[in-house]
């Protein structure tokens, strides 16, 4: 087990499916926190599933990832289910018909969302700031130390046209750290009072919708697993209301932002452009705005994900001002200290180390120190030319076993773009064959091994394959993100496949203990 002694491991056998909420089937062009979600927690309870892994829950911007959001603490308007509304009498039923949110039900026009989603929430206002007000200055009370900035931003953008917060003016780009902040942000917030009540009540909404479908699956034995990326856009109420946190010039710019080194796939590594954070000025206050962020965390999430935890070993910085990743250094992150300061500060935490990528010694040391599981991914494993230690025989219990996340092909896709030799290697490995159908042999492969816990994409059990991949590294907008399932495709035989193949591998609930 780990150098530290508290609880980290997710304990016993289980598996979980992943699947975005903007994935799930609705009549309104995106998924949301409707009924299609508590369809899915029934059938994930019924299929023998502990797990519904879901990526980022805030607010996207240009380019629609939720892994670059306007902030790391709000939540995405689109996730806002518009029938529940109606239900609630916010907004009437008519006002939904004739609206062109997209053709396809197979794929999210973010583009027809962005257009009108704003116009439908914004009826649902007009009803309901008076008629949820004491709910609202409730959630206001609780989350003031995010939602106040964020809620300003947001209105501030709107009003500067979306231009991002460096492209404002001086006042009120640099008000945060100006002697007469108060007075700049208050005259700001009463310039803007319609926009930043309105985006209060957008957040007050989602918190309430996804309060009561979280609840929803606990009832049923169902845990979420959700995603905190490790840095956060540049253009984002994070930065803008906390720019000492961040490594920025006088001027409020980066110095270097973050990427990861050129490999074997990308010769000019990958350039994110994310500010890196000021490790030394957070170690000062004791990582306060880390340990409110993975409080905010716990409260949507049962397991939290830390994404590219390397980056807490030691990180890639490249200067702002290069156009790759190529000049790119590696700088030390917060290590040990970080992660026995957010364990004694969150000790009801669980996590889940994204720990893939540039795996060195420093990296294994802080995994191995943090006691946090780490990741094998089978589409990895498959090399015949070097031995891999995503070869399921070689896992600890204290992992989570994918066999593949949201950055990678379906495992049809996978298996279709592997060379012959290395697929003559998985075939034989995994005893593949065609009576069982190969993806189903990846995925018995995955659920038989000593992982503690299994996760699956939902595309790779409905077999779909190119066209329903989720996300490209490297690629930037369409098709990212816009994969949906199709309705009724949740039929018995596919619920009773799962569970069959869960069953017999022990990862039903209250089946193994270890």
């Amino acid at each position: 087990m780990s150098t530290m002694d508290h609880q980290t491991a997710l304990q016993n056998r289980a598996s979980g499916i992943l699947m975005h909420i903007t994935s799930l089937p609705s009549p309104y062009g995106i998924g949301t926190f409707g009924k299609e979600a508590y369809r899915f927690v029934d059938f994930l309870h019924a299929a023998g599933q502990r797990y519904w892994q879901i990526l980022p829950l805030g607010p996207t911007g240009y380019g629609d990832s939720p892994y670059q959001t306007f902030s790391t603490f709000a939540g995405n308007p689109y996730l806002v289910d518009l029938d529940l509304l109606v239900k609630d009498r916010l907004l009437k039923r008519e006002e939904l018909q004739g609206i062109d949110w997209g053709r396809s039900e197979k794929k999210t026009d973010f583009a027809k969302i962005y257009a009108h989603r704003g116009e439908v929430l914004r009826k649902a206002y007009a009803r309901g700031w008076q008629k949820e007000a004491a709910g609202i200055r409730k959630f206001e009370l609780e989350n003031h130390e995010w939602l106040d900035g964020f809620a300003l931003y947001t209105a501030l953008k709107k009003h500067y046209e979306g231009k991002p917060w460096l492209q404002w003016p001086e006042e009120i780009r640099t008000a945060w750290q100006s002697p007469d902040r108060e007075n700049i942000l208050s005259r700001c917030r009463s310039d803007l009072l319609d926009d930043v009540q309105y985006q209060i009540f957008v957040q007050y909404e989602f918190d309430k919708q996804w309060t009561a479908l979280r609840a929803y699956a606990v009832k049923n034995g169902i845990a979420f697993i959700g995603d905190v990326p490790i840095y956060v856009p540049l253009d984002s109420s994070d930065v803008w209301c906390a720019p000492d946190q961040f490594q920025l010039d006088e001027n409020l710019k980066p110095k270097e932002v973050a990427g990861v080194p050129p490999d074997a796939f990308t010769a000019d590594g990958q350039l994110w452009g994310n500010p890196l954070y000021d490790w030394d000025h957070m170690k000062q206050d004791g990582y306060r705005w880390w340990i409110r962020r993975l409080k905010a965390a716990a409260e949507l999430f049962d397991v939290v994900r830390i994404d590219h935890f390397r980056g807490l070993a030691s990180y890639w910085a490249v200067p702002a001002k290069d156009r790759t990743a190529r000049g790119g250094s590696w700088k030390p992150g917060p290590g040990k200290e970080f992660i026995r300061t957010i364990r004694e500060a969150c000790p009801e935490i669980r996590f889940i180390a994204e720990d893939l990528g540039f795996h060195t010694p420093d990296v294994q040391e802080l995994l191995d120190y943090s006691g946090f599981p780490g990741m094998k991914v089978l589409e990895f494993a498959f090399n015949n030319r070097e031995p891999s230690d995503y070869l399921p025989h070689s896992y600890p219990n204290n992992c989570v076993c994918y066999v593949g996340t949201h950055d990678n092909a379906t495992c049809a896709q996978w298996l279709h773009e592997l060379s012959r030799s290395d697929r003559a290697y998985a075939k034989g490995y995994m005893g593949l064959n065609e009576q069982e159908g190969y993806v189903n042999g990846v995925i018995r492969a995955g659920m038989g091994s000593d992982a503690d816990l299994f996760v699956s994409q939902m595309q790779d059990w409905l077999l779909l394959g190119k066209e329903a991949r989720m996300n490209l590294p490297g690629s930037f907008g369409s098709p990212n993100w816009q994969w949906r399932m199709t309705r009724g495709v949740l039929d018995a035989r596919l619920r009773k496949r799962i569970r069959y193949m869960t069953q017999i591998y022990g990862r039903l609930p209250d089946q193994f203990s270890r």
